[in-house]
């Protein structure tokens, strides 16, 4: 079984900053691609940003040029670095990794991180 535990939500005014973590746990032999979604209340889940185990990134328009993803693979977490936040990010962030195990290859998701943006 795999586990993704995500972080580092919480309330930040227009123009901020935040980071949010996700770390992967449980019986891992290797992650493909690694990535953030969001959803805002009334919205469908959309893409954020996402990272392959070589490095390539692949943003959605809305946060290009704002937002940083990386990920450390020795430590199975993936990080996403939000710049100059406006209100319209509002939502829950989800992270979710592609996992391959010892017996099986999988999709998982976090648990989810609120995220406001509001003065």
């Amino acid at each position: 079984q795999v586990q993704l535990v995500n972080s580092g939500g919480g309330l930040v005014q227009p123009g901020g900053s935040l980071r949010l973590s996700c770390a992967a746990s449980g019986s891992i032999f290797s992650i493909y691609v690694m990535g953030w979604y969001r959803q805002a209340p009334g919205k469908q889940r959309e893409l954020v940003a996402t990272i392959a185990s070589g490095g390539t990134t692949n943003y959605g328009d809305s946060v290009k040029g704002r937002f940083t993803i990386s990920r450390d693979n020795s430590k199975n977490t993936v990080y996403l670095q939000m710049n100059s936040l406006k209100p319209e990010d509002t939502a829950v962030y989800y992270c979710n990794a592609e996992v391959l195990s010892l017996t099986t290859r999988g999709d998982y998701w976090g648990q989810g991180v609120q995220v406001t943006i509001s003065s």
